[in-house]
């Protein structure tokens, strides 16, 4: 538990019995205490922390809030809380302000815990099975997908240090209407090779990857199969060409620092009888029914906006039942706590289908989380970049980590939440300036890291501080710069509750902000050795967080730009 939360918790332990005090000497009136909160104000001038105990007892204690809070301070005990002092605000708010052992609390924990600050046991090692990218093996991954690396594995690694066990899986559409357009694609620019009379349907896929499967494909077996059956050419076209995009997808993702613990297969799930048993179980429950010789699935008894097919009427099941079958896989046959997909915001009628169907299964839909994410722009020279998907010239993951580094992309993908349209500027992720974001934090952590080379050549290295001297750090840039350290365990499990990983991306920045800021007007080597092991210690502690949190988002942390 971070120093941060200690004091909350010993602060509401005191505001608590200091109400029991007053109680017990019939200054408050025998009631229950409603529930209150305690937390950091917009404004740090008003106080460190604050709390609205008084404000949300006035019923309970029939009395004015502010009478409630004068009653509380004389009866409050804040001895071993780190707090010096309490005020009373307005109508009745209850402020705290930290004394100067905090401060030294703060950096001494860091120092001490290292790599591991800002990690808890939140989670509580609840297993979580996040699913990201799961793009379609029959092409190139695209910047969409790019945005969805970037998401899914930031999204994992911050449950991971806020305390879950998590798990990263991709899941491969090898089976399906996807597979039946990929042969035909394939099938027809083999065919032209030899053949007369063979177009491209407009829906097929369209792409140079296609035209180079089937060359290479030919260069090995020749006209083998240009005369062969089409169910058998399908199939040893698709044979071959499949595993080579999915190794491709493994190595492209690889590239952009993302290994998943699992590759789940779509086709195990039809393979095994999971799909079929979708549907028998729907079936013995009595939740499904037929229409015109399909089998429908009454997903309006389970909040769905309508019902929709299962098994169409030539009875093939539709792409949805091996998806159901797939999420119950993750919920009961491997039984993760919690199952978080990543996917696109086209997904929004999907989500709910799907849940309707796992209701009825029997499994508590509240343990599937979907994070649905918005598309993303791309811009250069200050315009949109114009995407075509179906002509072929839509820009791939790994066309864009050509351009830009990987740092840029994964830090700029988590710039916004997942549910905002992302504008990602292809100039500014390559430019060396306090105006691009990732830059700016590596800079912070360079900075640091050459402040301390400097010293050391001139025979200063830092030590540790006693409390003393870490009292001497009273600058308004040395205090706001501690209390944004001491923020980092709260955020990651504030963003793991939210699944926003952007909101550490920002923290990060406002940590190099504050320390070009402490930089800039508190000068580091001085004649006072004690205030300068103690800007020393600070300027490690800033470095380990900006360290930390670029090491969780895989980026790297530089020591010289």
């Amino acid at each position: 538990m971070s120093i941060a939360q200690q004091i909350v918790n010993k602060l509401r332990a005191a505001i608590t019995a200091a109400v029991e005090k007053a109680q017990q000497e019939g200054l408050l009136p025998q009631a229950e205490m409603p529930a209150f909160t305690i937390e950091i104000p917009a404004d740090r001038s008003h106080g460190d922390l604050a709390s609205n105990a008084a404000m949300v007892s006035a019923r309970a204690f029939r009395n004015a809030p502010r009478k409630i809070a004068e009653i509380i301070t004389q009866h409050l005990d804040l001895t071993g809380t780190m707090l010096s002092r309490s005020e009373i605000a307005g109508p009745g708010f209850m402020n705290f302000f930290y004394d100067s052992s905090f401060y030294a609390a703060v950096l001494n924990d860091i120092r001490e815990q290292g790599e591991a600050y800002g990690r808890s046991d939140y989670g509580s090692g609840k297993r979580v099975l996040v699913e990201f990218v799961s793009a379609n093996p029959t092409g190139p991954m695209h910047v969409g997908n790019a945005r969805g690396g970037a998401l899914g594995d930031s999204l994992a690694a911050v449950l991971e240090a806020a305390g879950y066990n998590v798990s990263r899986e991709f899941y491969i559409n090898d089976a399906g209407n996807q597979i039946e357009k990929f042969a035909t694609s394939l099938e027809i620019r083999y065919l032209q090779m030899y053949k007369e009379g063979y177009e491209l349907p407009e829906d097929a896929y369209h792409g140079q990857d296609i035209i180079d499967h089937a060359a290479a494909f030919a260069e090995k077996y020749g006209d083998k199969y240009a005369d062969a059956p089409s169910e058998e050419r399908r199939k040893a076209l698709v044979d071959y060409a499949l595993p080579l995009n999915i190794a491709g997808l493994e190595r492209d993702l690889l590239k952009y620092r993302i290994k998943y613990d699992r590759w789940f297969r779509e086709s195990t799930l039809h393979n095994s009888g999971a799909v079929r048993n979708i549907v028998s179980l729907l079936t013995e429950k009595g939740y499904t029914y037929e229409q015109e010789g399909a089998v429908w699935f009454r997903a309006s008894d389970f909040g769905a906006d309508k019902d929709f097919v299962l098994v169409r009427s030539n009875g093939l099941p539709t792409y949805v039942v091996p998806d159901i079958a797939y999420h119950y896989d993750k919920l009961v046959t491997r039984n993760f706590d919690i199952a978080i997909d990543v996917l696109g915001a086209d997904h929004h009628g999907y989500v709910p289908r799907l849940k309707a169907a796992l209701t009825a299964l029997g499994v508590d839909a509240s343990r599937l989380d979907v994070v649905l994410m918005q598309m993303v722009f791309l811009v250069k020279d200050g315009e949109r970049v114009k995407l075509s998907k179906r002509s072929g010239k839509a820009i791939t993951l790994v066309t864009l980590l050509d351009e830009i580094p990987i740092d840029a992309a994964r830090y700029f993908f988590n710039l916004r939440e997942a549910n905002t349209p992302l504008e990602f500027d292809l100039d500014l992720a390559i430019d060396q300036s306090s105006q691009n974001p990732v830059y700016y934090v590596q800079y912070a952590h360079a900075r640091i890291c050459n402040i301390l080379k400097t010293l050391e050549a001139e025979g200063i290295t830092p030590r540790v501080c006693t409390a003393e001297e870490l009292s001497l750090l009273t600058a308004s840039e040395e205090i706001d710069l501690i209390n944004k350290l001491a923020c980092l365990p709260e955020e990651i499990v504030s963003a793991a509750k939210d699944y926003d990983p952007s909101r550490i991306t920002r923290y990060v920045y406002e940590v190099a902000t504050l320390f070009h800021k402490f930089y800039n007007a508190c000068r580091v080597k001085n004649e006072d050795l004690s205030l300068m092991q103690a800007r020393l210690s600070l300027c490690l502690a800033a470095r380990t967080v900006i360290a930390n949190i670029l090491s969780l988002f895989k980026i790297t942390a530089p020591t010289s730009m």
